[in-house]
């Protein structure tokens, strides 16, 4: 079993940066991807970025390309979401995920919230 937990959301303004953390505990064997996800009320919930063991294949989607970055250290077996120029529809809970296939993720963390107002 693999825990994730995730830290580092908050209400912030427009314009603003934050970085969320996410800290794998258990069979870290199992994190091989990882990646983050958020869900906004009333909406489908959408991949915001992912990344592979080693750093070197990360995804962005494209709302928040350019925006932010996503990033590991294996050795602190934590994750990072590094969130620039946020903007209100960044509102949403935002989710650590892991798992041993690209896109196959079996493990969530509870989420983090992180609002912006305008």
């Amino acid at each position: 079993q693999v825990q994730l937990v995730e830290s580092g959301g908050g209400l912030v303004q427009a314009g603003d940066s934050l970085r969320l953390s996410c800290v794998a505990s258990g069979r870290t064997s199992s994190t091989y991807y990882m990646g983050w996800f958020r869900q906004a009320p009333g909406k489908v919930r959408e991949i915001v970025a992912t990344i592979n063991w080693s750093g070197t294949n990360t995804y962005s989607a494209d709302s928040v390309k350019g925006r932010f970055t996503i990033s590991r250290d294996t050795a602190k077996r934590t994750m990072y979401l590094q969130m620039n120029s946020l903007k209100p529809e960044d509102t949403a809970v935002y989710y650590c995920v892991a798992g041993t296939r690209s896109n196959e993720y079996e493990y969530w963390g509870q989420g983090t919230q992180v609002t912006v107002s305008s």
